[in-house]
Formats: structure tokens, sequence, C-alpha cells
């Protein structure tokens, strides 16, 4: 019996099979329309409306044009948060890739218990966010805090105010992420090194090349293409960061760690001032999508290496 999968005697496939590839994408493409296209839109229109906590109640919610964005684009709260972000999101990146960098270097190589410390390098990885922050909070506490303990046990400070102060709570809630995001960071890379064939190594090592000229001329240039992507990932990753600084500083002191993701989340949920809250959201999908494409086009290079 012939196959009904055949093409036609003339090559040509058969007309129900690119319906049938276009039935295998539907559920997929359904999911990603109601769980990530619909809020999106959703929070787009709302950016545009008047969106009150009345809305619920009345139903009404006015359009009003460019005026959330223009609210939100011109008040000195909005540049301090964009500000917040970018030191925020720079800093978080630098430490987390040169520690995971460092990391992952320093696995590449056997030795006893490696397996071991590997397995509690993911450990910030694994935990809850929320449960990260807050022990952290709490070894940062200025008065009761582990930290502040061990620097008065050594004579070095009689106490930091690592939370309660404006210029260290940023510090603080920077070396947080930077601790929850080295592991992302190693286990990339460390992947990525183990792509880089091992006679280059030798090759290396036969020419009296020093751990840093192997570095430098192998497993750099080697390494780019998964580092483009690591550092994308981390921006994507870092710019939406939320749990972290609502559970360990709130956004204070004195807005001192209010960047737009919390900002966002205040107009929203505190202020219910939804429509500004979903400009603000809105702004940071803009910035997010902006580097989620140089994503896509770092991968693609990867991918053609």
């Amino acid at each position: 019996m012939r196959s009904r999968s055949r093409p036609t005697p003339d090559g040509t496939p058969r007309f129900w099979e690119p319906l049938a590839q276009w039935l295998f994408i539907v559920p997929a493409a359904t999911y990603l329309l109601l769980f990530f296209g619909y809020p999106i839109a959703k929070n787009i229109v709302m950016s545009f409306q008047q969106y009150t906590i009345t809305t619920f109640y009345t139903g009404a919610a006015p359009f009003v044009g460019l005026r959330n964005y223009s609210e939100i684009l011109s008040s000195d709260l909005f540049s301090k948060a964009l500000l917040t972000t970018v030191l925020f999101t720079a800093g978080s990146i630098l430490g987390q890739f040169v520690l995971g960098l460092a990391f992952a270097l320093f696995f590449q190589r056997s030795f006893p218990l490696g397996r071991v410390m590997r397995s509690l390098l993911l450990l910030p990885w694994l935990l809850p966010l929320v449960a990260s922050a807050t022990t952290w909070r709490w070894m940062l506490d200025a008065d009761s805090g582990v930290v502040n303990g061990a620097l008065r046990d050594l004579h070095l400070s009689s106490g930091v105010p690592w939370l309660t102060g404006t210029s260290q709570a940023l510090v603080s809630v920077t070396l947080i992420n930077v601790w929850v995001g080295i592991p992302f960071n190693t286990t990339i890379l460390y992947g990525g090194l183990q792509d880089v064939p091992t006679h280059l190594y030798e090759a290396a090592k036969l020419d009296g090349a020093g751990p840093v000229t192997t570095f430098r001329y192998v497993t750099w240039p080697l390494l780019r293409p998964v580092v483009s992507v690591v550092l994308v990932l981390d921006v994507v990753y870092t710019v939406k960061v939320l749990d972290i600084i609502l559970t360990v500083t709130g956004g204070g002191p004195a807005n001192a760690t209010e960047t737009i993701a919390t900002q966002s989340y205040e107009l929203s949920f505190q202020q219910f001032e939804f429509g500004r809250g979903a400009a603000m959201s809105t702004v940071l999908i803009v910035i997010s999508l902006a580097f989620a494409l140089v994503y896509l086009r770092a991968n693609r290079r990867a991918q053609n290496v």
C-alpha cells in the first residue's frame, strides 16, 4: 500500500502536509500568546490609560495618550532610578562575570574534591531568592549582623550601615546579586571552556607559553562567543531584578536602591497607579528587548563559530 506521507509523483508535498506542520505549532503558539503575549499587550494598553484602583469598581479607564510616559520620564525619581539601575546592573555584571570566569578557570583543572566544590558553588543558584536575600539582610544588619560583629571582633570597624546608609545600601544589594549570579556565569563559562580543544593547550605549552599568554591567545578568542551570550543574558536578568532589592532594602534608604523595576512595583502595587506603573514596566520591557535582540545576534554568531 502506498504511504500518504510520500510526495506526489512530481516531487511536491501533498496539500495537507504544510497544514499538519502548522498544526504542530498551534499548541506552543497558543501558550505563548496566552501567557506571554496577552500580559505584555495588556500592560502596553494600560500604559496609555488612567488605570487606577477605582477602575476595578467603575470599569472606566480613559485613554490619556502619552501622559503616563510624560509624567514618569519627567520625574526626578525616574532619572535617579535609571542611574541606580545602570550602576546596579554594571556592578553586578562586572562582579558576576569576573568571579564566574575565575571559578570556571579554577574548576577546569582536576583536583581532589573538585566535584564537591562545584556542587557547593551552585548553592546560591538553588536557593530561593527571597530566602537568600533575607539571610543576607540578617547578616548585614548594622546592630546584630554577623558581618559587623566580625569587623568589631577584628577591630576593623565599629559598625558599617550596610543597609541603612545611602552610599552603602546600593553596594550591599549589588554584592548580594553578584553572589546570586556567580553560579550561572561559572556554569556557562565552564561549559564553554570544555569546547576548547586540549591540543591547543598542549601546543601552547610546547611553545613555552605561560598561563597569561595561553589565556590571551588560546582561551579568550575561543571563549569570546560564549562570553557575549553570558554578558547579554546577565544584562537581561539583572536589569529586572526585583525580589532581592525589595527584600533587603525595599528601595531605600531615601530611594538609594530604587531601580526602574522597584519603581514600577511601587507605582502599581503600593500607590495603585496602574497606568503609570504599566508605563514604567513598558520602559523596562523596551530596555530588556533591546538587549534580547543583542543576545539573539550574539547567539547566532556563537552558533556559526
